[in-house]
């Protein structure tokens, strides 16, 4: 199958990631958008996975004030070189996930951050909510319960307030394959007056 100009135009619109890497996974998904959008996303992950080694030099920091200067949020999102700091769209998704922060309030970036006596903790109360469950799939519940708990709380697990579909380690995944280098949340803060 032949890829139309107009199929690469309307899926590099919609990811921002190079041409040539979205007419290889059109070309892979035999011209079909979905699929496509799929084998990208894909393939950012695995392109995140293998650049997560390389020192990150350099960065942005986002910024967002809520309108009633009540709540605000500042971000350090780095990289690894000046020139990706300065990209405009770098700056913009800096400044997006600063305003997720603010609405979202997470206590951490990762899992890890997250500490053992908080998880115990949780863990027990959960427990609790199971008891009446089938023996054989309390386990099973209760870890889905704690992924829902890391979901609600760990930045990078949250869904994205403006693109729900996505979380923001897609979003900073995302960044690693368009910008072509190791990206990642290094520094989060959340103020609020109340």
């Amino acid at each position: 199958m032949e890829i139309t100009s107009a199929q690469l135009k309307e899926l590099r619109d919609a990811t921002g990631i190079s041409v040539m890497q979205c007419k290889k996974a059109l070309e892979e998904a035999g011209g079909d958008m979905d699929k496509a959008r799929i084998l990208l996303q894909k393939k950012g992950g695995e392109a995140a996975a293998k650049k997560s080694d390389r020192e990150l030099g350099s960065g942005v920091i986002g910024s967002y004030v809520h309108n009633t200067n009540q709540v605000a949020a500042l971000v350090t999102l780095s990289c690894e070189t000046d020139f990706v700091a300065k990209n405009e769209e770098f700056v913009a998704l800096a400044n997006d996930i600063a305003m997720h922060v603010a609405a979202q309030a997470p206590v951490a970036v990762t899992r890890e951050e997250v500490s053992e006596e908080e998880i115990a903790k949780v863990r027990e109360v959960l427990k609790e909510e199971v008891v009446d469950k089938p023996e054989d799939m309390q386990e099973k519940i209760l870890e889905g319960k704690i992924d829902a708990y890391y979901k609600d709380r760990v930045l990078l697990e949250q869904a994205f307030i403006k693109d729900p579909e996505k979380t923001i380690g897609d979003l900073v995944q995302g960044a690693v394959q368009k910008f072509g280098e190791n990206a990642a949340i290094t520094e989060v803060k959340r103020m609020s007056v109340a």
